[in-house]
């Protein structure tokens, strides 16, 4: 059962949440558990109380209700450090947060360790302030000052409890003069709601002060036949959050300058979380739109989104893009490929799967966009895995037309105005295989026009709506399917796009496991890479030159691990 009291060394009370909150989400008759002894009906019967529980938390009510539980909380203590406030995971959505409470006489900031016997200590300095008071309203500034830095009211998570073992929590009070204060505590780790490994499989084992950046690993999309979640891992390989979603996926994180932290909880929400876990804004797009794959923050803080449009004649899915106002909840149209690229859409096969619903039948996934990166001039980067290309388009959000194309040209054959978009290359290499998580580098020194593109190369050659193209025209493509093939591999690939003399370059490339599907890359504040080789659920980041520094494997009961990324998440839970 969620405990939620006040806290001193010489007197601890736990208040109990009245049963209009869902208590159950934490029962163990909801864990979802391994025994051989549990039938799959029985284990069908969990996994669908655990997802009527997990759709509770996602309602304004629950929010709602947790906010007033803490405010009743907050009224009965927290004046001092030696009687904080405590509550396990108020809101619902971090199965393994703490949320913490209390008051001193003068500003201090707070930093926190974690302990528990057999696992690395996790210390963070908590993020405070920012706009707004209590009860989860407050909204933690995207930057921060020193003033914002030290604190009276102290108000924040502590994340990265190890569940169901005892972890000795350390807070350190400095005030702006440098004197420090202490205060432990001892808490018991709550139950994960999922199946996930606490410690994640080192096949490579980092060395001694390797470093690894200094955020979190966000595993989106573990693509489980039963709940679905979105982990949160350090980078010695240990689950420090565990945040339950409604179904499908969360594909990235994105930041607003409100506080909140956008990701999605479905193909058809996107929710504005807090930096204590409330829910502060729900959006559901409604009936014509499904989201999938990738979305971004425009600069009027909108999220624009790769989506399916519902209910076509056609049956064609993943093509389209719309935007979402993240104040209204409006949803609208921005781009419909099939429009852009009427005759080549018609030339191919009707075939292929909607991802984002897997029940769907007789799709036609005849460009299948991935990714979506926003650029400074009000364009997009597009990347179709279906064609293999990549794609810009002008003007996104008021009369997009396509700016250049990049790939195997020869995918076009028979569209000469398609292909006189095509960029020049530069060089001589291999165009990319199904090609995931293109991403926008920029540099100043490169001058206007000119920047880079990372990406995930899975060189992979298949496309069920051209089933009569030849990718092997393509040097080094691999057409195997299973990424166990030992004669494949994918790659991380940089190129230098010049749009001023309309060419593309290789700058740097190298291999990594192999996975024909999904996987991610980024390239870290360190200038380490982080990459995801989903198929085989490896995540390893590597040095810029290709040295591999570490790698983890994820085995729980999943498909794949769509994508990895690192946050800081400074600003948000963390200073």
């Amino acid at each position: 059962m969620r405990r939620m009291s006040t806290s001193a060394p010489l007197h601890k009370r736990a208040i109990l949440w009245g049963t209009a909150i869902l208590t159950v989400l934490v029962v163990a008759g909801l864990c979802l558990t391994s025994e051989s002894d549990v039938t799959a009906s029985v284990r069908q019967r969990r996994v669908e109380r655990l997802n009527a529980a997990v759709e509770n938390v996602y309602t304004e009510g629950y929010q709602r209700m947790a906010d007033e539980q803490l405010a009743e909380l907050r009224g009965e203590g927290g004046q001092g450090l030696d009687a904080m406030v405590l509550a396990e995971n108020p809101y619902g959505t971090n199965t393994t947060s703490l949320y913490v409470y209390f008051t001193t006489d003068a500003p201090a900031k707070v930093t926190y360790t974690v302990s528990a016997e057999g696992y690395p200590d996790f210390t963070r300095t908590a993020q405070e302030g920012g706009a707004g008071g209590v009860a989860g309203t407050m909204a933690a500034s995207a930057d921060l000052d020193g003033s914002d830095a030290y604190q009276s009211v102290h108000e924040f998570l502590v994340l990265g409890l190890i569940p169901r073992v005892s972890n000795t929590i350390t807070f350190t009070l400095e005030d702006t003069d440098g004197n420090t204060t202490e205060r432990t505590i001892t808490r018991q780790g709550p139950k994960l709601l999922g199946d996930e490994e606490v410690r994640l499989e080192a096949t490579v084992a980092p060395a001694a002060g390797a470093d690894l950046g200094d955020g979190l690993y966000a595993v989106l999309g573990n693509d489980s036949d039963d709940q679905d979640f979105m982990y949160l891992y350090d980078t010695a390989g240990v689950l420090r959050g565990e945040i339950p979603l409604l179904y499908y996926r969360a594909h990235r994180l994105l930041f607003d300058g409100d506080g909140l932290m956008w990701f999605s909880a479905s193909t058809k929400h996107l929710v504005g979380m807090n930096r204590l876990g409330k829910l502060v804004k729900i959006i559901d797009l409604g009936d014509r739109f499904i989201l999938h794959h990738d979305y971004a923050l425009d600069a009027d803080g909108s999220i624009v989104s790769l989506a399916t449009e519902l209910g076509r004649d056609d049956h064609a899915v993943q093509d389209q893009v719309i935007k979402v106002d993240t104040r209204t909840g409006k949803v609208s149209r921005l781009l419909d490929a099939g429009e852009l690229f009427a005759d080549y859409k018609a030339s191919t096969t009707h075939a292929g799967i909607d991802e984002s619903d897997p029940t769907a039948t007789g799709r036609w996934d005849w460009i299948h966009f991935n990714t979506i990166q926003l650029t400074d001039d009000g364009g997009a980067i597009l990347s179709a895995r279906e064609t293999s290309t990549i794609i810009k388009i002008d003007d996104l959000e008021t009369d997009p037309t396509v700016a250049w194309m990049a790939g195997e040209r020869s995918v076009w054959d028979g569209f000469p105005a398609i292909q006189d978009l095509f960029l020049d290359k530069d060089g001589d290499f291999p165009d990319t295989g199904g090609q995931h998580s293109v991403t926008v580098e920029t540099d100043p020194s490169l001058g206007d026009g000119r920047y880079y593109l990372t990406m995930f190369d899975n060189n992979f050659g298949y496309a069920s709506t051209r089933p009569d193209f030849d990718w092997t025209v393509i040097d080094g493509i691999s057409t195997a399917q299973s990424s166990k093939d030992p004669h494949s591999h994918s790659q991380f690939r940089r190129c230098l796009i010049d749009e001023r003399a309309g060419t593309y370059a290789e700058v740097d490339a190298f291999d990594v496991p192999y996975s024909p599907y999904v996987s991610s890359e980024q390239v870290l504040d360190n200038g380490a890479i982080l990459v995801d080789s989903g198929m085989q659920g490896l995540i390893g980041t590597y040095s810029p030159d290709g040295e591999l520094l570490a790698q983890y494997r994820m085995e729980p009961d999943i498909s794949y691990l769509y994508r990895v990324y690192q946050y800081g998440f400074h600003g948000f839970y963390f200073q």
